[in-house]
């Protein structure tokens, strides 16, 4: 055990949360603050993306017990089902029974929250946190930013605030400190699919649902009660965009032509499409994460990125287990945890934020194209017949615990093989005999 020190966390999102469980059962003091009401008695709001645990986020809880907990709010995902406009096309994500979970983000962090208190984490909602002086690890709330602050001392100070922290806001002021943020062109927009009258579920509930449209697409995750949380993914501006839907006229033809299958699953289009905000999506990288001894960033504070590999959670909760790890590791020497958590972290960080990037990409464009539905194909072909010399991208994000920064360094140099594969005569052919296998074990011993 440390040596008990009293440790703020601001922020009470599911990253937030989860540390403030991890240093509360490390035998510290722990106050969660936060700006907005407390997520438990509030209607949550239209801007949502529905998340997906993966063995990372699931072994973070399971190091605490909480895992068993969270998995009954959750649904088992195993495949994408692809919206064709002609046909549904199916594409399992790993080996037999391999699934992410789909969990709604409004029912997790109440969840993870009760947790919180019922360790002895106490929370202070409706807090505003202006200003942190890093120095001392002291917070500055008040009701407004130019109004009269109370100042309040504290050991450690952790920002698990956002995109738009608060903390690191502070932390931006020091010299040397590396900052960028940058807007996709894309938006989106929740939209909903109702349960039937009976509460089961319009579609099949272990899929994850995408319309594929080029620059455009639709999402649809399932809840618990029988709805589908839908996710309507287009550029702010241009041909196809939000700004070209002004109206109801306009909007009802759209789908007609777009997303036709949607037309008896989705009744309420016009009425959501018009209440709930249009969302931007943002990457954010910085550097350091912490200051002296004092202050830790942690989450999407430091790494806030787009949502297409489904890993924003999943990265942050990694964030915690590898803190903890390193917690175990230097006892009370904080300055020497905070140096090695933001040195391990920040290669992982910005190559998870690489990936998602590109999985727009995939999930957009090429999930219609059939030469990337033939290259899936023959990886998970040669994968299952030897495993131990090739674990997909997906597999190696999702269903490992492998660093991002080596998934995206394998996944390049898989590609690379893969491109070569596809350039073989009659490959559609011929894609799963043994001339394919042996090219791609040649392919991999030159490596």
């Amino acid at each position: 055990m440390q040596k008990s020190l009293k440790i703020a966390v601001v922020g009470s999102g599911l990253v937030g949360t989860l540390l403030a469980i991890y240093l509360k059962k490390a035998g510290h003091t722990v106050h969660v603050f936060d700006r907005s009401p407390d997520i438990r008695k509030i209607q949550f709001s239209g801007r949502s993306i529905n998340l997906v645990m993966s063995n990372r986020g699931w072994k973070t809880l399971k190091d605490i017990g909480l895992d068993e907990e969270i998995k009954k709010i959750g649904i088992p995902v195993d495949k994408r089902a692809i919206h064709m406009a002609d046909k549904l096309n199916y594409q399992y994500y790993g080996k037999d029974g391999e699934a992410i979970f789909s969990l709604s983000r409004g029912l997790l962090n109440r969840k993870m929250i009760d947790l919180a208190e019922a360790e002895g984490v106490e929370f202070f909602f409706d807090h505003k946190v202006w200003d942190v002086t890093l120095s001392d690890a002291s917070l500055h709330i008040g009701e407004t930013e130019r109004g009269e602050w109370e100042e309040l001392k504290y050991d450690k100070v952790f920002g698990a605030d956002g995109a738009f922290s608060r903390v690191r806001h502070r932390m931006q002021r020091q010299s040397m400190f590396n900052y960028s943020q940058e807007f996709l062109k894309i938006g989106y927009k929740e939209l909903n699919i109702p349960a039937n009258a009976d509460g089961t579920h319009k579609i099949d509930k272990n899929s994850l649902h995408i319309w594929p449209r080029g620059e455009f697409m639709l999402m649809a995750l399932a809840n618990p009660d029988g709805s589908f949380t839908c996710t309507l993914f287009m550029p702010h501006e241009g041909e196809n965009s939000f700004e070209n839907l002004k109206d109801k006229e306009a909007l009802v033809a759209f789908f007609a032509n777009h997303f036709p299958d949607t037309k008896e699953v989705i009744p309420n289009l016009v009425e959501d499409f018009f209440k709930n905000p249009t969302s931007y999506l943002v990457t954010m990288k910085c550097f350091p994460w912490t200051f002296e001894d004092k202050v830790a960033l942690i989450g999407d504070a430091c790494h806030a990125i787009v949502p297409f590999y489904g890993h924003g959670m999943n990265a942050g909760f990694e964030d915690i287990t590898i803190l903890s790890e390193i917690m175990e590791k230097h006892g009370d020497d904080w300055e020497t945890i905070f140096k090695e958590y933001e040195q391990s972290r920040k290669p992982n960080a910005d190559a998870i934020a690489e990936l998602s990037y590109r999985n727009f990409m995939e999930m957009s464009s090429k999930t219609a194209d059939e030469k990337f539905l033939l290259q899936k194909k023959i990886e998970k072909h040669f994968s299952e017949k030897h495993p131990d010399k090739w674990m997909p991208l997906y597999s190696r994000v999702t269903f490992s615990s492998h660093p991002y920064s080596e998934a995206l360094a394998m996944g390049d140099f898989q590609d690379g093989i893969m491109k070569q594969v596809l350039e073989m005569e009659n490959i559609e052919t011929i894609w799963d005999s043994k001339e394919v296998e042996e090219k791609i074990i040649s392919l991999l011993n030159h490596k």
